[in-house]
This record gives C-alpha cells, structure tokens and sequence, in this order.
C-alpha cells in the first residue's frame, strides 16, 4: 500500500484544514446549510456503520492498512452501489463541515481528500483486491462503481 495514513485520519486532517480556512474565504450562513450539514453528517455516518457491520457480518478486515488479512470480498448490502461507502461516508462528513464552516475552502479540500484517496488508498486496495479475488473482483469492478 502506497498511504501509511489510517483513512479516518486523513479525514480528520481534511475536516481540520476546512475549519480552520474558513478565514480566508466568504462565509455563508443559513438555516437551510445547516440543515442540509446535519443531513449530510447523518446520512455519512450511516453509510460508514452500515458498511462497517456488511465487514462484520462477513467477517472479513475493515483495516485498509492491512489487507492481507481480507477473507471475503463483500459485494452485497450497500457494496452493491459504491466499492467504497466508507470513503464516501467520509466525502458526506466533509460535505456536511464545510456547509457548516467554509463551504468554498471545504470543496478545494474535499477535492484534494478524493484525489489522496483515490491515488494513494483506493487504487492499491483495488490491486490487492485484484490480486486476492480474480476475476470475481473484476466482474465487480464493472458492475459497481468505485463513489457513486
């Protein structure tokens, strides 16, 4: 694996970097982002739980870290609709920060999380996936889509 950096944590450092700009860009305020942000932060937590029990009930790894120790390729439930609902469970949280805080600098952050992740977590976990699975993963790969 090309990242050494736990996913949640460069969540973390994202949702950081969107507070902590709000500074440096206009500022928008309002009932309806905040309702919107609550939404969003909702909906990102569900999804990340719903793909974290899919883990546990197959009991297979959740650790992106380390995927030797995948047992089972998980396709059903929510891995029907995105290879990567954690991921994106984490893109909702942003989403939801950044209506909350820095909506601008949030989607120049949420930007470059998609592109870190993808680049240095996703794709080497859809090699190791390749490598585990076959031809079983790449059938998935063409019928799931790796966000939305």
């Amino acid at each position: 694996m090309n990242n050494k950096i736990p996913p949640p944590i460069v969540t973390l450092i994202s949702g950081l970097a969107v507070y902590f700009s709000r500074n440096l860009f206009p500022s928008h305020h309002g009932m309806i982002l905040d309702v919107f942000s609550i939404l969003l932060l909702i909906c990102g937590i569900i999804i990340i739980r719903t793909a974290f029990l899919s883990f546990k009930n197959h009991q297979t790894t959740i650790n992106p870290l380390n995927l030797t120790k995948t047992s089972t390729l998980v396709n059903t439930g929510i891995f029907k609709y995105t290879r990567n609902p954690m991921y994106l469970g984490m893109v909702f949280i942003l989403l939801s920060i950044a209506l909350k805080f820095n909506l601008y600098g949030g989607l120049i952050v949420i930007l470059l999380f998609l592109s870190f992740i993808t680049k240095f977590q996703i794709i080497p976990e859809e090699k190791a996936m390749e490598s585990l699975f076959g031809q079983e993963y790449k059938k998935y790969k063409k019928t799931t889509r790796r966000w939305l």
